[in-house]
C-alpha cells in the first residue's frame, strides 16, 4: 500500500510541470505611450486558454501607482501553439483603451507581444518578473 501511494505521489509530481504552461508567471510590460508600465500575471483560464490580468502599475519613474485597471484582463483567449508561440488572442492596451487581435512569442525570459486593430499594429517585449 505504501509503495502504491509513493508511486502515485511521484507520478503526480512529475505531471505538475506538464500542467503549467511556460508563459505562466508575472511579466513586466514595456512603458506605454504615457510612460507607465505594469505587471501582468499570465495563467491558464477556465476556458483552457492563456489569459493575463494586471496586478500592479508603475509610473514613468518606476514608482508603484494606484490604477483602476488593476485586476482587469489585459490578455485573453491566447491559444498555445508550439515552440513558445501563442495565437488568436486579444490584448487590451490601457494607454489607448483599444483591444487588439494579438499573438505572443516566448523567448526565454522575454515575451514578444504584438497586436493589430484596423491595420494599426503595436509590438512590445515584456520581461519575466517571476
Amino acid at each position: 500500500m505504501r509503495k502504491t501511494t509513493l508511486a502515485a505521489m511521484a507520478l503526480s509530481l512529475l505531471a505538475l510541470p506538464a500542467l503549467a504552461d511556460p508563459v505562466h508567471g508575472v511579466w513586466k510590460t514595456q512603458p506605454d505611450d504615457n510612460g507607465n508600465s505594469g505587471h501582468v500575471r499570465m495563467q491558464t483560464c477556465p476556458d483552457g486558454l492563456i489569459c493575463g490580468g494586471l496586478i500592479a502599475a508603475f509610473d514613468g519613474d518606476g514608482q508603484s501607482m494606484a490604477s483602476d485597471n488593476i485586476g482587469r484582463a489585459i490578455v485573453w483567449e491566447m491559444e498555445p501553439q508550439s515552440d513558445g508561440q501563442y495565437r488568436n488572442g486579444r490584448i487590451w492596451a490601457p494607454d489607448r483603451d483599444r483591444t487588439y487581435n494579438s499573438r505572443m512569442e516566448l523567448r526565454g525570459n522575454v515575451l514578444g507581444v504584438s497586436g493589430c486593430v484596423l491595420g494599426i499594429c503595436r509590438e512590445q517585449e515584456w520581461t519575466r518578473v517571476q
